[in-house]
């Protein structure tokens, strides 16, 4: 089982030049503890149940190029890019150039967007989910052709291309893997079994084997191999020695959520009970977990959770 880490909350890097040397401190040590990757969002204003629309929130595909700089074996990533934001024959191009820059760590994360008040601050065009999935499917074809093809060309009902030269190529090959995030069980996870390198799912065990169920029986639809595709999940973690004050942590965390659901949403404990969940979802089916941890602590979370899971896996 291998593991990565997200970086979802600006909030407590500082500001201005601080925010790059806090990254540095984080990602340099999560690759020194044997994280594989390190994934941001890609949005443009917070999100709700992280914090206020108005915290920072920096440029996800310009962040990563700028960690590239100060890694050298951490795969990089955006978890996941809202495919409406951006045309995909241009995502493919920054794509390639990121996997260039790095020496081949891109870990290419896609989803089909979700945050309309987001899109609709930035005057971005927000179509139903209907046609953003779509939308979707079409733009993984044309990442992966721009990638493979010496020029390519696609005719979709909502994106056209026409003999798109990408230069250089990825270094990875054939190409960088290709995440589609989502849980979507009649859309997300179809499109995942046709096109994709690695799904992205969220929830409890018992969820988790519900999708990955569909996911094989959508693979056995489209004639795939269902163990050619990587199972990933995010998690929230909050992991502590202290557990009395993890305890309060999690119930002010979780004050609204009720008790029966709380483990859609947190794994959470000491580092032994951390790591029996963790094990857990092996169990059902995962075999890559990313987290992303307490942010006001999350370069302790991180010691603790690389020092005594990522390390004993």
């Amino acid at each position: 089982m291998k593991f990565g880490f997200q970086h979802p909350n600006f909030t407590y890097d500082g500001q201005g030049p601080a925010i790059v040397d806090s990254l540095r401190r984080l990602v340099t040590r999560g690759e020194s503890l044997g994280f594989d990757s390190f994934w941001v969002m890609d949005h443009f204003h917070q999100i709700p149940y992280v914090g206020e629309p108005q915290e920072p929130m920096l440029e996800g595909w310009t962040t990563q190029a700028v960690v590239a700089g100060f890694t050298s074996k951490i795969k990089l990533g955006t978890l996941v890019t809202g495919n409406t934001y951006r045309h995909p024959s241009v995502l493919a191009k920054i794509g390639a150039t990121l996997d260039v820059l790095s020496k081949g760590r891109l870990f290419m994360g896609i989803g089909a967007a979700w945050n309309e008040d987001e899109a609709s601050a930035y005057g971005i065009p927000f179509p139903n989910l209907k046609e953003r999935m779509r939308r979707l499917e079409e733009a993984v074809q044309i990442i992966r052709a721009m990638w493979t093809e010496d020029r390519a060309s696609f005719e979709g009902k909502f994106y056209q291309i026409k003999n798109a030269y990408c230069n250089p190529k990825p270094i990875q090959k054939p190409h960088p893997p290709i995440m589609v995030g989502g849980s979507g069980e009649r859309e997300t996870l179809k499109i995942v079994a046709k096109y994709a390198d690695a799904c992205n799912i969220f929830g409890s065990t018992d969820t988790v084997k519900t999708k990955l169920k569909v996911l094989r029986d959508h693979c056995n639809a489209a004639g795939r191999d269902y163990e050619s595709v990587l199972k990933t999940k995010l998690g929230r973690v909050m992991i502590d020695k202290d557990k009395g004050a993890l305890q309060a942590r999690v119930s002010k965390a979780m004050k609204d959520v009720p008790e029966e659901r709380v483990r859609e949403f947190l794994t959470f404990g000491t580092p032994e009970e951390v790591k029996r969940q963790v094990e857990s979802f092996r169990d059902a089916g995962i075999e890559y977990f990313i987290v992303n941890l307490e942010p006001q602590r999350e370069l302790e979370a991180l010691e603790l959770f690389g020092s005594e899971i990522v390390q004993k896996f």
